[in-house]
């Protein structure tokens, strides 16, 4: 059993003022890495591709991360629910730094693809503590506005990225798009250690290794199958098929081992508990519908509308910025009406807007999609932040880890999903037109298609709200049933 030590009562407020200040400007230097490198990268494949060659081959390089990241959370988060959650941040942020370091000195696009990897394993254990930590020294008023200052992250990001991407590559010199996370990393590591301190009650644990293992060999099977079908290979070819049944084996297997393990890497009580499974349900489709947009809604607009990819870019961040707005005010809202019914408005809310964004397809304009996508941020701020913080509420210290963990990698799998089944449906359609991906007509009815299957994924999304139990934010536990972390 761990536990951290008493926080003074002179630790209140969120802001960087605050005495936790330090630790959330920390926090939110280390979301920056995951935010930033998700979209700083896409910009400057053309000058990768130009420099090391590898253009089949360049999908990996997105695919290949997002996979280290999504199979390593699960047991990023078991091990900090043991170990504490400053040397599991830590050994993100290192092996984050050293995949950056490793790619910026990349002499092939296999070299690239295999340190990517590397950045990836320290993406799944940067954004998970990121958050846990968050829910860990703040209170259930305090957290839905310390996750809005995390979520801001992502919306800056969502400019600074691509637009750090492009003057790099446009000066030749794309493999500073991984050195920039040098200093990055080493500030927020400095940061991290000077301010954020755990007492850590040692205990004896017996690591789960075979768990450990088949869980990340059937993910790794399962989400690659997921990822690169009808991509690199077909849906019914052998490898595709063989991936699937061996992924889905290996994964009853896990199951069956983690019932008898002494500390499972992923508890069953996990699915077991409605608040959780409900919660997680909501990731998932939050997942899918956010890259849903983000997959689809700049090549609508750049291929239908005729815009420049920053003006197509900068349409899409109204997303990310809508987000932390709504994101940021929802305690007062939680703590008035309850999590469920927070949820229930916000994803209302985006139901509404990605019908109108369904609504509007047909008559191309870039103004009027920025438009649509904010309030589709608004909306999506009030469910994922909220649905979060209720998971996050509803368990002691020694299991938020692995809540926590368990509602991202949901979100990671729904994102899956997502870009796999809104591929099939606009590659569908591209299909029935030599060089569809190129005529706006066709651009323009994939588009609505692949914007219809994310409403029906939205008002999914509505029947898993629905089945969360009602909880009142002020019934929660201030910080959980321990104590948070000491702060200088």
């Amino acid at each position: 059993m761990t536990s951290p030590a008493s926080a003074s009562a002179s630790a209140s407020g969120v802001g960087f003022r605050s005495e936790r200040g330090p630790i959330l400007i920390a926090l939110m230097l280390t979301t920056g890495l995951v935010a930033i490198d998700s979209t700083i990268v896409a910009t400057a494949v053309p000058s990768i591709v130009r420099d090391i060659g590898g253009f089949s081959s360049f999908p990996w390089v997105f695919s290949i991360y997002l996979l280290a990241q999504a199979v390593s959370v699960p047991i990023y988060a078991k091990l900090s629910d043991m170990v504490g959650r400053k040397p599991i941040i830590l050994l993100g942020i290192g092996l984050f730094l050293v995949g950056s370091v490793l790619c910026g000195f990349a002499w092939s696009m296999p070299a690239l693809i295999l340190f990517r990897v590397i950045q990836g394993l320290g993406a799944g254990a940067v954004q998970p503590m990121a958050i846990t930590i968050a829910g860990d020294i703040y209170t259930v008023k305090e957290r839905a506005k310390a996750q809005g200052y995390l979520a801001s992250v992502w919306a800056i990001s969502s400019v600074v990225g691509p637009t750090l991407g492009g003057v790099f590559s446009s000066l030749g010199i794309w493999r500073g798009i991984f050195f920039v996370n040098v200093p990055l990393c080493a500030l927020a590591v400095w940061m991290l250690l000077r301010a954020f301190h755990e007492k850590i009650e040692r205990a004896q644990h017996r690591v789960d290794y075979l768990g450990a293992s088949l869980l990340t060999v059937a993910l790794t099977l399962l989400i690659l199958a997921v990822l690169e079908g009808g991509q690199a290979w077909a849906w019914d070819s052998p490898i595709s098929v063989g991936a699937f049944a061996i992924g889905a084996v290996l994964l009853v297997l896990f199951v069956l081992v983690e019932r008898r393990a002494a500390e499972p890497v992923l508890p069953t009580w996990v699915f077991s508990r409605r608040l959780l499974l409900s919660t997680s349900l909501i990731s998932f489709g939050v997942g899918a519908v956010i890259l849903g947009l983000t997959s689809y809604v700049p090549t609508y607009l750049e291929g239908a509308a005729g815009s420049s990819p920053i003006l197509a870019g900068l349409a899409l961040a109204c997303l990310t910025l809508g987000w932390p707005v709504s994101a940021s005010q929802s305690g007062r809202l939680y703590l008035r009406v309850g999590f469920r019914t927070t949820v229930l408005i916000g994803i209302s809310v985006t139901v509404i807007g990605s019908v109108l964004l369904l609504l509007v397809v047909h008559a191309p304009s870039v103004w009027l999609v920025a438009a649509v996508c904010f309030v589709i941020g608004l909306g999506m701020g009030l469910v994922a932040t909220p649905s979060l913080i209720a998971a996050q509420s509803s368990v002691e210290w020694n299991e938020r880890g692995v809540v926590t963990g368990t509602n991202l990698f949901s979100r990671s799998i729904g994102s899956a999903l997502g870009v796999a089944v809104f591929g099939a449906v606009a590659n569908a359609i591209y299909a029935r037109t030599a060089h569809g991906d190129q005529v706006p007509s066709v651009i323009v009815s994939a588009s609505a298609a692949v914007f219809a299957a994310v409403v029906v994924t939205a008002v999914l999304v509505v029947v898993a709200v629905l089945v969360m139990p009602r909880v009142r934010g002020a019934a929660a536990p201030a910080t959980g049933p321990v104590a948070v972390p000491a702060v200088d």
